[in-house]
């Protein structure tokens, strides 16, 4: 489940949320009425935090062009080291 945080609370607190998250917890951050982003917890060094099958970006068909000349199965060996 995740707690919900406004990104002026985010600022004011973020040691307590740095701890919290690294106790496990998870952080979706509202900026001007929307979420925004989530804060997670990393997974343990070399260990995806999910499976790759179950991540929408792993393997996604390009929606456009790469702005650094990569394709996107460049991205993936970069971000998933795959």
């Amino acid at each position: 489940m995740s707690i919900s945080i406004n990104a002026k609370r985010l600022r004011a607190s973020l040691p307590d949320v740095v701890e919290r998250v690294r106790k496990g917890a998870r952080f979706t951050v509202i900026y001007r009425s929307r979420p925004a982003f989530e804060i997670i917890p990393v997974s343990e060094p070399g260990k995806p935090a999910l499976p790759l099958a179950d991540d929408p970006l792993y393997r996604a068909e390009s929606v456009g062009r790469s702005r650094d000349g990569r394709t996107a199965a460049d991205h993936d060996t970069l971000l998933y080291d795959r």
